[in-house]
């Protein structure tokens, strides 16, 4: 095959692997803002609106013709369910931009195996191993909002109390400035060195998407407690939800080193302590 013809099929394997990766995204963003917008709406006076009610909230006095405050309610089985299925979703959104860089090396590599008649794993396989990390993650998050709804700490539209939100801050913010975060940072911003320090590109689909779940982990070890800050602003804040989203792609992809993470988790310990401060 000619050097010309390869580059022209890398080119065009790039560009699927890239509109995949955006579809899906934005497939998991409609689903987010339509979800935001179902949550945030209340029903007409006296209106029957089956499933309006959300895990942990009941409305009491609606079928009278008024609206009353929120009543905090337990949560079902079907209930954790649907704010696992929400977290994992939320989380494609925010996370799949960010990993794309990675997805298109590994696709790369893939097409210049195939052409010298090597077999190799699709894409896909790294991609699920990836997401499967972050859906591990998901059921921690959404076992976490169940333990803060339960304790009456928590609400999904406005986040935990102020003093305990400007604690969370604080810790988010000392976090972006450790070793550890470093370590995961740094796998996330050389994707290449992370395959060769982890033993290289596998050819079979469970390697893939073992190798998928190993970057998955280190991502979640550099993103968890940004995440952790939907607890402290609403966990459906669409605001915070897209800034946090274009703050890791920042911090990833943008910006080398180390000075935006330090900067963040210099604006996080402040905020926490203003926090605490009028609390």
């Amino acid at each position: 095959m000619s050097t010309s013809r390869l580059e022209l099929i890398l080119r065009r394997d790039r560009a699927v692997v890239l509109g995949a990766a955006v579809a899906v995204a934005a497939l998991a963003w409609a689903y987010v803002i339509w979800l935001a917008a179902y949550m945030g709406a209340l029903p007409p006076a006296g209106a029957d609106m089956p499933g309006m009610t959300m895990p942990g909230m009941t409305m009491p006095g609606m079928d009278m013709g008024t609206t009353l405050a929120p009543a905090i309610s337990g949560w079902s089985a079907g209930d954790f369910a649907f704010m696992f299925a929400m977290w994992a979703i939320m989380m494609v959104g925010m996370m799949l931009p960010s990993v794309a860089p990675m997805l298109l090396i590994y696709a790369g590599v893939a097409r210049q195996a195939g052409s010298r008649g090597k077999p190799f794993a699709a894409t896909a396989w790294f991609a699920t191993g990836y997401l499967l990390a972050w859906t591990a993650f998901s059921m921690l998050a959404t076992s976490a909002q169940w333990a803060l709804e339960s304790a009456l700490l928590l609400t999904p539209m406005t986040g935990i109390g102020t003093r305990l939100g400007g604690f969370v801050l604080i810790a988010a913010g000392v976090y972006q400035c450790t070793p550890l975060k470093d370590v995961c940072l740094s796998a996330c911003q050389s994707p290449l060195q992370f395959i060769m320090r982890h033993g290289g590109f596998r050819p079979d689909p469970r390697g893939a998407m073992n190798l998928g779940a190993e970057h998955g982990i280190y991502c979640i070890g550099c993103c968890w407690a940004l995440m952790a800050i939907l607890f402290v602003v609403g966990i459906m804040n669409l605001l915070w939800v897209a800034a946090i989203a274009v703050f890791i792609l920042l911090e990833k992809l943008v910006v080398p080193g180390r000075l935006l993470s330090r900067a963040a988790g210099a604006v996080l310990i402040v905020a926490g302590a203003w926090t605490l401060f009028w609390a």
